[in-house]
């Protein structure tokens, strides 16, 4: 299990006011950790930076769009 504690959580930019948000984390072992900002306590998804990479290309390149 990682440590959270320390984490330099940053919301998106584009969460929404309703409450929607996603807050985002870079770990030191160089991945990145996401989480419900509504929920700072409940559950984290760890991701490698490589693939926090290939997803954002992904979301730019318009690949992701429904």
């Amino acid at each position: 299990m990682v440590d959270m504690n320390g984490a330099s959580w940053v919301k998106s930019s584009y969460s929404g006011e309703e409450g929607d948000c996603v807050e985002l984390a870079t770990l030191h072992d160089n991945g990145m950790a996401i989480r419900d900002s509504k929920r700072s306590d409940g559950p984290v998804v760890r991701i490698s930076t490589s693939a926090w990479t290939a997803f954002r290309s992904s979301l730019k390149s318009g690949e992701l769009s429904a």
